[in-house]
């Protein structure tokens, strides 16, 4: 079964591949994910919703209508409790449309200087469109945001965010250590284990 990612986050796009992969046994051997060009779409996909949920709805919604096919579209945020929530959906232009990610690791660490509370949660929402309907899934990974970055690997926050009961940072982690636990990697598996048992 061929069902296309509608993102245009390469990372993203490997990092689901690779879950597909970890967690495909019998079945799901033949789910193949497909990418935005493979399906002909070379467009931005617009995100103007003011939640995760209505972001990740709004992507599969586009793909599934205008090129006919099953996909699936995620939405993620960093979720800082001192900032009441912020950066959330605003998280990959938290510092301006320029959607840089040391700009806005920049400002988090401002928004944060001095903060004792520095929890946090990454928290991705998956919206799954077939012609027999939709299904959302969840993953949410929590920790603390440190006061420097650490780590190469990954992208976005991931060099300030340390996992609860991890001494690294999710960009010191290899993928393989990284799709174990995070946010992404959990909404996949729900997302794969749905489509391998339906």
């Amino acid at each position: 079964m061929d069902i296309c990612f509608a993102t245009n986050n390469a990372h993203k796009l490997e990092e689901v591949r690779a879950l597909v992969t970890i967690t495909g046994n019998g079945p799901s051997n033949s789910l193949r994910i497909i990418s935005l060009a493979e399906v002909g779409c070379r467009e931005e996909l617009a995100e103007e919703q003011n939640s995760l949920e209505g972001n990740s709805r709004q992507k599969a919604e586009y793909v599934f209508q205008k090129y006919k096919v099953a996909c699936f579209a995620d939405d993620s945020g960093l979720e800082v409790d001192e900032l009441s929530g912020a950066p959330g959906v605003d998280s990959a232009h938290y510092a301006g449309p320029q959607r840089s990610w040391q700009d806005n690791m920049d400002l988090l660490l401002k928004n944060l200087h001095g903060k004792k509370n520095r929890r946090a949660q990454f928290r991705t929402v998956i919206t799954l469109l077939q012609p027999n309907g939709q299904h959302v899934f969840e993953g949410i990974v929590k920790g603390t945001i440190l006061e420097e970055r650490r780590g190469q690997s990954g992208f976005g926050y991931d060099p300030l965010f340390l996992p609860d009961g991890f001494s690294k940072t999710l960009a010191e982690m290899s993928m393989d250590e990284k799709n174990q636990i995070s946010h992404r990697a959990k909404a996949t598996r729900k997302l794969v284990e749905f489509l391998t048992h339906e």
